[in-house]
């Protein structure tokens, strides 16, 4: 019998940005910082900055961010 798999939200190495209302007056570049860790409860620790965060502590990832249109 196979294992459903899980959805993991994280990766090591990827960046997340806090949300606005955790660190107001600070701009989205300072807000945002890279995955070192994820831990087995879903958490994770980035680099540069302390403590173990959920998933719920960041904006939604939008893969769409920077692109440009590219129809014409």
């Amino acid at each position: 019998m196979r294992a459903k798999p899980t959805f993991i939200w994280a990766r090591p190495e990827m960046y997340v940005t806090f949300r606005a209302e955790i660190m107001p007056g600070v701009s989205r570049e300072e807000r945002t910082y890279r995955i070192k860790i994820v831990l087995p409860n879903e958490r994770v620790m980035l680099h540069e900055f302390p403590g173990e965060f959920r998933e719920t502590a960041f904006e939604k990832i939008n893969f769409l961010r920077g692109k440009t249109d590219q129809r014409s």
